[in-house]
């Protein structure tokens, strides 16, 4: 009888510094575990929208805080962080692209999202500016034409709008949030939580 791979339900939003923080460990959980990393762009707005909720960042000492607790995450995962000076971030149309680099050209999606989270996340990049999104299309060498058609295409579209709603549904109200089976983590915080469900699953 075949074993079934365990799996991450990875939910989130290049806009979101915990996000990247979480998804820098998750690759290595992946590694380390055996499990498959189930990735899931959803719109953090959306969630937010939907949910009454809002960022901390809109509360300046608990933003402050915030900021510090995430430093605090990236010195102990060690991993660059640095606070994007053009947040709040856009990222409809990065996240629009990941989703169609995911149906359309799965060997991409990976690679696209790290390049992202890298720009946003260490170099500080504008990432909403069309020119600096074209240059990194570029590094990676995708097509940047096609890539960037991606942000307009029907299906992508309203694939994100029911990914984010079917997540809303499923209990989501920040980024990021992890799902093991039906239990729901949320934050790069709750890693560990993370690997003790998949192990505990696998015994």
């Amino acid at each position: 009888m075949s074993i079934m791979q365990k799996t991450i339900d990875f939910y989130f939003d290049f806009g979101s510094p915990a996000s990247y923080l979480a998804f820098t460990q998750l690759c290595k959980i992946e590694q380390e575990l055996g499990c498959k990393i189930h990735y899931k762009p959803v719109l953090l707005g959306g969630i937010f929208k939907a949910t009454h909720n809002a960022s901390p960042m809109t509360v300046p000492a608990k933003g402050m805080y915030v900021m510090q607790d995430l430093n605090r995450y990236a010195a102990l995962y060690e991993v660059p962080l640095v606070f994007n000076p053009y947040f709040p971030i856009n990222t409809l149309v990065l996240m629009r692209i990941a989703l169609g680099l995911q149906l359309y050209q799965p060997n991409d999606f990976l690679r696209f999202v790290t390049s992202v989270f890298d720009a946003i996340w260490v170099s500080g990049l504008n990432m909403g500016d069309e020119q600096i999104l074209a240059e990194r299309i570029a590094v990676l060498g995708l097509d940047l034409t096609s890539t960037l058609s991606l942000k307009d295409n029907s299906q992508v579209k309203d694939q994100l709008k029911e990914d984010t709603s079917l997540a809303v549904q499923r209990g989501l109200f920040g980024l990021p949030t992890m799902f093991v089976n039906d239990e729901m983590f949320w934050g790069q915080d709750r890693l560990s939580f993370v690997k003790d469900a998949v192990q505990m699953e696998e015994s």
